[in-house]
This record gives structure tokens, sequence and C-alpha cells, in this order.
């Protein structure tokens, strides 16, 4: 349930994009970043205010794996999943990665949160990774730990 902070904040969010044509994602988005992930007790208030049904708007936050149902560690590792860095040792990276977090794809262990990403824009430099927004190309499974770690 809602606290009355978090109701006021998602009013705030529905009244920012009021008017907007396609409103949908961009206010998924900004209760993410509000909330640090989209819970489940919005999705009925965006239905309503969007004149839309509720599988709907859970058909698009379960669609895009950018969007959190619960929220995420206090460090966030995306691995680049794309062919060119499958062909650079992703794979392999995504393995050490994991077994080092003892966690899988989309969930947390610990602080650390475990996120597949389709392509960071550095496919000459693979393996790239991003710790933290920050992006890392070339990278190993003890470079990934050591910026979770610092």
């Amino acid at each position: 349930m809602l606290d009355s902070v978090a109701i006021s904040r998602l009013d705030e969010i529905l009244a920012e994009h009021q008017g907007l044509e396609g409103p949908l994602l961009p206010i998924l988005h900004s209760v993410q970043a509000a909330f640090g992930h989209v819970p489940q007790d919005v999705l009925p208030v965006i239905a309503k205010h969007l004149n839309i049904s509720k599988a709907e708007v859970h058909g698009v936050v379960s669609f895009y794996h950018d969007f959190r149902e619960v929220p995420a560690g206090q460090h966030v590792v995306k691995i680049c999943r794309a062919e060119a860095c499958q062909a650079m040792g992703a794979d392999r990276l995504a393995q050490g990665v994991q077994k080092a977090l003892g966690c899988d794809w989309h969930e947390t262990a610990g602080d650390v949160t475990l996120e597949p990403v389709f392509c960071l824009g550095l496919c000459a430099c693979g393996p790239a990774a991003m710790v933290d927004g920050q992006l890392m190309a070339r990278v190993g499974v003890d470079a990934i730990m050591a910026k979770v770690r610092a």
C-alpha cells in the first residue's frame, strides 16, 4: 500500500505528464526514478489516470526489462548481451559475475543487482559492462567485482 508521501509523489508525476502524447512509458520511467522500482500499487492508479486497463500497464512493465518490480541493490551491474560482446567473451564474463555474486539475471545478491543489456555502444571494445552508470570496456570479472566493492 502506498503511503501519503508516495501518493503525493505519484500525483506529481502524473500531473507532469498531463497532456503528453503517449505518456505511459515516460510516466513509468519517472515512477522508477522516484521510487527505485515500479510498485504494483501504482499500476491501477496509472491505468485509471490514462483510462487504460491495469493489464495494459502491467504488460508494458513486464515487457521492458529496464522496469523493476522490486527495488534494485545499491549497485547495478549491466552486462552487454549483444552479439559483438558475445563474440568477445561476454558469456564467460556473465557466468563469472553470476558465480561471483551468487545470483542470476534480474536478481539481487547483497547490495548488487545483475541485469542483461543489449548493446552499450562499445561494440569494438567488448565485452562491455556498466556498473552504477559507468561504462567499462574490455572488462573482466575482477574489474567488475572491484568496482562494486569500492
